[in-house]
């Protein structure tokens, strides 16, 4: 008997692509992909743990799932973290799989299938950041082309050895773990074959990437702009030792490569660096920056922020204000601290005010606003190519798509444009967040 099933998913891109592995491992089981969580008889939330409020989200969401009687499984880094605990707040939680696991999941939903809804298993915990991943490219079991589209995230490597002291990430996902760079490159050439465009490389710190041979996350780049019928290339997250000249020639080299690099400061302050163990300084942070935007100056950066973290003073909020000004980020997605069990941060005294963090939260905000406007407004007058996704989010009546810079560029529908079609938009009118143009033929 094959199960109508839903995944609910919270979280950073690496969530959604184990997701999706998930959703192909299901089908090629038998299962049936559900309209909604209220069709589906085997619902999912695939969890984040990175913030306190992320986790009781996911938490509450399978509360509420559990209550309305179906089969309800627990996935990602929340129920890695939580462990055993996990039923001790979710008793009738049936089962929890960590993120090195999720290939267990069509077994385990295959015990809870087969057995009489009186004679199910209790509970399956299966977890443990230890083991080798399995099922990356579980999606291309799926002969069809269902779990393809227009846009899509590849892993090239889970996991995370930087153990910054306020992150997590380690404990849950495990020590970092390269996919064979062969291995990568098949599956891009079997995504384009079906329709891809654009594939967006993920790992948690991917520019530490190491290939067949030890070569460099550069060396893939160049690799997968070999790939016949893909035409964009995006990558995160990056750290700033990885932005070396070898990286720099490659998207000077490599046309499919965007010209957009996440690229997550967390402080400006050098003390509060040391304290979160970044392994670079505000200089280095900045000469990072200044070698992108050197060969080209309409380079896309965007960023992460904690504010409030043990210890900050207003001193070290303003160092933070000040580096953003410097850098110039065409956006920033600015997190108020908060402490997470195991990590080294937890150990210190949480002594910024709720209210302090919320203020720092906003004048930092108000500031991106200002400057992500400021930014935009150059490109005013200027031609963009851009990857239609189809209708707006905000107004179905006009099209969307992103550049190469990852901006959102909006403009109103063109005859004989579809999903997945490069276009020539021409700026009219800039916000912080969009631009507005139309297409030129």
């Amino acid at each position: 008997m094959s199960l109508r099933f839903h995944i609910h998913t919270y979280g950073c891109q690496m969530n959604v692509r184990d997701s999706e592995a998930v959703a192909a491992m299901l089908a090629a089981a038998g299962h049936v992909r559900a309209e909604g969580e209220e069709d589906a008889d085997l619902v999912i939330v695939n969890s984040c743990t990175v913030r306190q409020k992320a986790e009781e989200k996911a938490v509450g969401k399978v509360g509420n799932l559990i209550a309305a009687g179906k089969i309800v499984g627990l996935a990602g880094c929340a129920a890695e973290r939580m462990g055993e605990e996990v039923f001790r707040r979710l008793p009738k939680l049936h089962f929890a799989v960590g993120p090195r696991q999720l290939w267990r999941i069509p077994a385990i939903v295959a015990e809870f299938e087969s057995a009489p809804p009186g004679r199910r298993p209790r509970r399956v915990l299966a977890v443990g950041a230890g083991e080798l991943p399995r099922g990356l490219d579980a999606h291309l079991a799926a002969a069809d082309g269902s779990f393809a589209a227009v846009q899509s995230y590849v892993t090239v490597m889970v996991g995370c050895d930087n153990r910054c002291s306020y992150c997590i990430v380690p404990s849950v996902r495990g020590r970092e773990w390269c996919r064979p760079e062969t291995e990568i490159v098949a599956e891009v050439k079997c995504l384009a074959a079906r329709g891809v465009k654009e594939v967006c490389l993920l790992g948690q710190s991917v520019l530490r990437y190491r290939g067949d041979g030890g070569r460099a996350f550069p060396h893939l780049l160049r690799e997968l702009q070999e790939v016949e019928g893909l035409e964009r290339i995006r990558f995160t997250s990056a750290h700033p030792a990885g932005c070396t000249e070898e990286l720099i020639a490659a998207y000077r080299d490599c046309p499919k490569v965007c010209r957009h690099l996440h690229l997550p400061v967390q402080s400006g302050s050098d003390r509060i660096l040391k304290s979160m163990g970044r392994r670079y300084d505000r200089a280095e942070y900045l000469d990072a920056v200044a070698r992108l935007r050197a060969f080209d100056p309409e380079f896309a950066l965007t960023t992460d922020v904690i504010v409030g973290y043990p210890g900050e003073t207003d001193e070290d909020f303003e160092a933070t204000r000040s580096l953003m000004e410097e850098a110039g980020f065409d956006n920033a997605f600015v997190f108020k601290y908060s402490p997470r069990p195991g990590t080294r941060a937890a150990e210190m005294a949480d002594d910024v005010p709720a209210a302090e963090k919320e203020r720092r939260d906003q004048v930092l905000l108000a500031d991106q606003e200002r400057r992500g406007l400021e930014r935009n407004l150059r490109l005013v007058g200027s031609l963009r190519a851009v990857l239609t996704e189809g209708p707006s989010k905000r107004n179905r009546e006009r099209w969307s798509g992103r550049d190469s810079g990852n901006r959102i560029v909006v403009f109103p529908p063109v005859d004989g444009v579809s999903v997945g079609d490069e276009v020539k938009v021409r700026v009219a009118e800039a916000h912080a967040q969009i631009l507005v143009g139309e297409v030129v033929k």
